[in-house]
This record gives structure tokens, sequence and C-alpha cells, in this order.
């Protein structure tokens, strides 16, 4: 008579992380935090303390809220007018390149046309074009319709996103079974109805995935209305706190716009740190679209 005895199931091992693998990743979140820490650390120092103390250290007094109060009346309150002018243009880009993207990237998907692979070609070659590249191109385009030096010049370009377009095609490809589409169109729905009432709410990871990288590239958003903007009205915080910065360093240390656009740089990076903590669990939906199918 056999005896069967069953072998001992085998656990999953993870081998431990070398001595050098945690030196790397310790070094790497000192390289994006160092800078972090400066900004915070700094924007509690008065002039005086930002240049006889040490950087990465707090002074002995407390002058954040000195200095919060003097960024938001310093020439006449023109950091507040900045600060509007990028929420504007960056809802205003972020929603329009959303909602451009998810059009497009449907319309990829789902229809098939003539050209419609040189198109996506030509999209992916578009992705990996520097946004830098495209900013004297669409100067010389606007100043031919007198968009130069307006709001326009900075919303209409940052609305290009053939990334978005891209993420939206995978996604679509993915997650989006075509015989849903097909049952639909047999109730006799119409194109835009099966677009907006069906699609649009399959898509809301990939949307706000969109969303979020056209918010922050908008928000971060330098060269496009360096070049287009020349009335300090129309600046964005990038631009505005730049030329504060300018005008402090040909003033030299007295200055007391050097605190203030540290302090400027702190308020700045705030709506951004709230967006993602809101919008996070929607943003790691939409970067993992079409992983798994």
């Amino acid at each position: 008579m056999s005896v069967l005895t069953r072998s001992p199931k085998k656990t999953g091992y993870l081998a431990p992380r070398s001595s050098t693998a945690n030196l790397a990743m310790i070094l790497a979140i000192g390289y994006f935090l160092v800078p972090i820490v400066w900004v915070v650390v700094n924007s509690t120092k008065d002039n005086t303390q930002l240049f006889s103390t040490f950087s990465l250290w707090f002074g002995n007094e407390w002058h954040l809220m000195d200095n919060i109060k003097g960024l938001m009346t310093q020439d006449g309150g023109l950091y507040l007018t900045w600060f509007r002018n990028t929420i504007v243009y960056s809802l205003a880009s972020a929603i329009g390149a959303t909602l451009i993207s998810s059009m497009a990237g449907y319309s990829l998907a789902r229809f098939n046309f003539r050209g419609r692979s040189i198109l996506e070609a030509g999209i992916l070659a578009m992705v990996m074009v520097p946004a830098t590249a495209l900013v004297m191109p669409s100067y010389l385009m606007l100043s031919k319709i007198n968009l130069v030096n307006t709001p326009w010049s900075v919303i209409l370009p940052s609305m290009l996103s053939p990334f978005g377009v891209f993420l939206i095609r995978v996604f679509v490809q993915e997650s989006i079974p075509d015989e849903i589409l097909q049952a639909a169109r047999i109730d006799r729905a119409g194109e835009f109805r099966i677009y907006w009432q069906i699609v649009l709410p399959m898509l809301r990871p990939a949307l706000v995935t969109v969303f979020l990288f056209s918010l922050v590239s908008s928000w971060n958003n330098y060269f496009l209305p360096l070049v287009m903007l020349s009335e300090n009205k129309y600046y964005p915080l990038t631009v505005g706190l730049t030329s504060w910065f300018a005008q402090a360093s040909q003033e030299g240390g007295n200055s007391i716009l050097f605190n203030l656009v540290i302090t400027g740089s702190l308020v700045a990076v705030i709506p951004l740190i709230i967006s993602f903590i809101f919008l996070q669990k929607y943003w790691q939906g939409g970067i993992n679209a079409g992983s798994v199918k």
C-alpha cells in the first residue's frame, strides 16, 4: 500500500534589494526632493536671512506670512493677475486638449477612412517633436490673424496634444468593445450620441490622464508665453516670476524680490499638488490603459 504525501507548497521568494540599489533609490529620491525642500525652507526667510543662513535649513525667524502678504501686494497685486492668467490658460488648454484628443483618438480607433494609417504615423511622429520647435511657426501663423499678445496665442497652441490622441486611441482599442458601439447603432443612436453618452464615460481614466498632462504642461509652460506675450498683464506665473527675478538680479542682493520669487514659486505649485491628490486614482488607471487587455 503506497502512501501519498503532499509536497510542500512552494512560496514566492523576493530577493532582497542590494545595497547599491537602495543607495541609487535614495539618491534619486533626494535628487527630486532637494529642490522642493529648498523652496519650502527659503520661502520662510526674509531677504537678509536668504543670503546669510544655510539654504537647506530654516532661519531664526519665520517670515512666510510676511512674504505671502508682500507677494500679494507687490506691484499692485500683479502676482494675483499672473495667477489668474495661469489658471485660465491651463484650464482652457487642458479642457480643449482633452476634448480634441478624445474625438481624434476615438475616430482613429473606430472609424476606417482613407489615409488613416498615414495620419496615425504622423501623430506618432509628432509625439517625438519637442513643443518648443512649434513655437515660432505658431507665432508666425497667429501674427497673421492678430492674435499675438492675447490669451488666445497661449491657449490655442497648447490645445495640441499628439500624446493625448495616441493615448485615447490605445485606450479605445483595448478597453471599449466594438460590440457595445454596434449595439448602440442598432438601437439607432447617432454617432455623436454614442460618443457623448457611451464612449466618454468609459474613457474617464484616459481623459483624466490627458487632462492632467495638459494641465501640468500648460501650467509650467514658459517659452510659448514668453514669445507670444509682450504685456505683463497677460503673463502667466512662469514668465512673470522670471521677470521679477531678472529685475532683482539687476538691483542686487538687497532687492526684496528674491524672497518674493521663491515664495511665489511655492504658492504656484500648490494647485498642481491638489489636482494630483484628487485625480490620482483616475490618472493611474489612464497610465495603465492598454497594459492589460
